[in-house]
């Protein structure tokens, strides 16, 4: 066995991982990255981007279908699944290309290989050891099933759904989270018949339940169905279909079926356990600074506890490299990092929802208004429906933000600011949106939660 040395070790080349790696080599650290597949990891390859480069094909298909509308002569012919593959690919690879160049500009070494942890600390690769003062996990995370349940044939999981070469008729998907509303979302705009079955009482059941019926409105404009408090009970696959029986007795037929159940942490046979690391239900246990049970072990992204979010993982992994280099860094909790599911309409949020608030403050100290897009300028020219909701203390800061509609995502960073700053409704009602943003939408509900309101009643 040969040994080597380094700084840093970083077992998973994903967003956490190399995060923490470019930030190492900014701050004068020999670091050596190692990744089983390639950097990236599923975010880039089979998660984040891939995704919204299908959703924005599942919008120009909207726009399309919809031009005759404003006057536009266009016409939907059809999806072409091996262009919006190749569309898809092209993104990835551009993407992929430019991260290599700029671990290698940095000076990282890259070790192709499975990696198992070992005391010391140290990563072997085959025959080889990586020892570092410092050991960085960031194994990442997988699709979860459900128990009985074997993906495979015509039963996907998020990353065989990329790769589908067909544009299916009828689709169930077991899941009504971000995954499963956003797969969803492609596929009826792509003009296939869709049904969410979730076990909890609405969709996206982790969002404040104003933004969840939002989107379940929408979704039933759209023709999109779905079961609320249902179970999957069984399933039988043929050659050329799939049929799935709910706990209440209800039968779905369908050419696929997407179990969109959530991810679970990738730590199995990974030697953590053996050198030390305590894991609680698969996650990595680590305490407020990301320290692990192992001393100079680290763990950063999906297979810590909480939100399995890239940009979580990005602000990790720099948190623990900064860490490593002697400096102070402040790691945002999860509740303050935003959270954005990019289906049509996009639902986007920071903070607490408004039953946390009052189940933390107390109910007669929170004072939540909402504002219906209906009423702003720019949505109604792209025509889109939703919400803005601010949640705030009484005579206090505001907590929690929560938005639906097309293109929200992109208003989420200026709730979040006030929310990590502890911002008064009444100290950002001042500041000006330009006129038509949907942006403006969020001023009218800082403007009504400050006392004067402008458009809102």
């Amino acid at each position: 066995m040969t040994d080597h040395r380094a700084d840093v070790v970083v077992l998973g080349g994903g967003s956490g991982g190399y995060a923490a790696a470019l930030r190492l080599a900014e701050l004068g650290k020999d670091v050596v990255l190692i990744e089983k597949d390639k950097l990236g990891g599923t975010c880039l390859h089979r998660g984040c981007i891939p995704t919204k480069a299908l959703l924005h094909a599942a919008e120009v298909a909207d726009a399309a279908r919809g031009a005759a509308d404003i006057g536009v002569r266009a016409s939907l012919d059809g999806i072409d699944p091996l262009k919006v593959r190749a569309y898809r690919e092209g993104i990835v690879a551009k993407k992929f290309k430019g991260l290599e160049g700029l671990i290698s500009a940095r000076g990282i070494r890259v070790v192709s290989g499975t990696g198992v942890l070992e005391p010391g600390p140290a990563v072997r690769v085959g025959e080889d050891l990586y020892r570092g003062d410092d050991v960085i996990l960031a194994t990442g995370s997988y699709s979860r099933t459900l128990p009985g349940l074997e993906t495979g044939g015509r039963v996907l999981t998020s990353e065989h759904a990329l790769e589908l070469d067909v544009i299916p008729e009828r689709v169930v998907v077991l899941g009504g989270g971000v995954i499963g509303v956003e797969f969803a979302s492609v596929w009826r705009s792509f003009g296939v018949e869709v049904t969410i079955v979730e076990a909890l009482p609405h969709l996206l059941p982790a969002e404040d339940v104003s933004s969840s019926k939002a989107l379940e409105r929408a979704f039933r404009k759209r023709g999109i169905g779905f079961h609320l408090g249902r179970r999957f009970q069984t399933l039988a696959q043929t050659d050329d279909a799939v049929s799935v029986t709910l706990d209440d007795g209800t039968v779905l037929d369908a050419d696929f079926v997407l179990v969109a159940v959530g991810r679970g942490p990738a730590t199995a046979a990974m030697g953590f356990e053996e050198s030390g690391v305590r894991l609680e239900r698969g996650f990595v246990h680590t305490d407020d600074r990301l320290r692990t049970t192992a001393a100079h072990v680290w763990a950063v992204g999906d297979i810590v506890a909480g939100l399995q979010l890239a940009h979580r993982g990005f602000q990790q992994g720099i948190f623990v490299a900064e860490q490593i280099a002697g400096l102070a860094p402040v790691l945002v909790p999860d509740i303050d990092v935003p959270r954005v599911a990019y289906s049509h309409p996009e639902v986007a949020s920071v903070g607490l929802t408004e039953l946390q608030a009052k189940d933390r403050y107390g109910a007669d100290a929170v004072l939540a208004y909402e504002y219906n897009l209906a009423g702003n300028g720019r949505s109604e020219i792209i025509g889109t429906s939703g919400i803005v909701k601010i949640v705030r203390r009484v005579d206090g800061p505001v907590v929690g933000a929560h938005l639906v509609g097309d293109r929200v995502g992109e208003l989420i960073t200026e709730a979040q600011l006030a929310v990590g700053w502890e911002a008064h409704p009444e100290d950002i009602a001042p500041f000006v949106h330009a006129h038509p943003t949907q942006s403006e939408a969020l001023g009218e509900a800082f403007l009504a939660l400050a006392g004067k309101p402008l458009h809102a009643l």
